[in-house]
């Protein structure tokens, strides 16, 4: 079976086994984690990021972390993601919306200037706080080297084409609030988003999109997972609302597309009531898993969800579900 990294608010959960019995680490107690990210080219590398204290990073699978993070950086990293093409590449992305890449597994780091110079960005807040805005999430793209797609939150879904030396800007018809993007290693220009304006997807690499929302009832998109034998195959979650999504005590719910039209795929999962947002992933196996604050979940098929044997505490029941990573 895989190691999953499942990163609550303040700690991480490092967790390997098989259906019968699982072995669960916690690392980062006490950090405000926002994401993780692990490369299967290189998964001893684990990076994972936090609002107030930036990145951290171990090179033994989660059994130590270290800083990884330079002096003059800001200490609020909201992304970060491993090149599919070169596992010591990492990028990072901060609160307020900067971009930084790190050839060298995290040991130095370089800012990709411009971004908060696009048109755009006059237009960005997080409404919490809405005199900033950060990037929620960063997708370098299987096919071109150079490429990464880079979510803000909120405003704008933008890209690069020359690894960060110049930026596009959203285009008219983009999700304007996106949280997660995925792209397709079999199928260039591919790319897809989890938003808070709902589910949307190119074919084009980002020039256009489509928003197919046909038996989506909740529009308030968090999380997906597309599956690695079938382009058309995603799982998502989503909400009515942030409100919703983001309270230990919400509604939330986990969709699938089926032959063009989402369903519901509620089937061994908690909730929809009492559960916050499930954040998602495929592991190496093909299967899919959700991240929930009621514990771990695996779906071969994304049809019918068992709960995994991971340690879990009463009061995990209380926090957000922040990343997921399976390698």
């Amino acid at each position: 079976m895989p190691t999953v990294y499942a990163a609550l608010e303040d700690r991480l959960l490092a967790a390997s086994g098989d259906d019968g019995s699982w072995r669960t680490v916690v690392r980062l107690e006490g950090r405000d984690l926002e994401c993780v990210a692990v490369s299967p080219a290189d998964p001893d590398q684990v990076f994972v990021g936090a609002f107030a204290s930036g990145l951290w990073r171990s090179t033994n699978a989660g059994r130590d972390f270290d800083r990884a993070w330079l002096a003059d950086a800001p200490g609020a990293v909201t992304a970060a993601a491993v090149s599919p093409h070169d596992p010591a590449v990492v990028w990072t992305g901060t609160e307020p919306s900067k971009v930084y890449r790190s050839p060298d597994a995290g040991d130095s780091w370089d800012l990709r200037p411009g971004l908060a110079s696009l048109p755009s960005a006059g237009e960005w807040s997080f409404p919490p706080r809405p005199e900033t805005h950060h990037v929620r999430w960063i997708e370098p793209d299987p096919h071109t080297r150079e490429r990464l797609y880079v979510g803000i939150e909120a405003g704008a879904l933008v890209w690069t084409d020359d690894g960060g030396a110049t930026w596009r800007d959203r285009p008219e018809d983009a999700p304007h609030d996106p949280h997660e993007l995925a792209t397709d290693p079999d199928e260039p220009g591919r790319v897809y988003a989890a938003a808070g304006d709902g589910y949307a997807e190119s074919t084009d690499a980002g020039d256009s999109w489509t928003f197919p929302q046909t038996g989506l009832d909740h529009r308030y998109v968090w999380s997906l997972a597309v599956d690695p034998t079938d382009p058309e195959h995603v799982l998502i979650s989503a909400a009515t609302s942030a409100h919703r999504a983001h309270n230990p005590d919400g509604q939330n719910f986990v969709y699938r597309r089926v032959d063009g039209h989402w369903e519901r795929s509620m089937d061994g999962l908690p909730g929809p009531d009492g559960i916050a947002r499930p954040v998602l992933d495929v592991g190496p196996d093909g299967a899919f898993y959700a991240l929930t604050n009621h514990g771990l979940f695996r779906s071969p098929t994304g049809d019918g969800w068992h709960r995994l044997p991971v340690d879990w505490l009463p009061e995990y029941r209380e926090q957000v579900p922040q990343g997921l990573a399976v390698v």
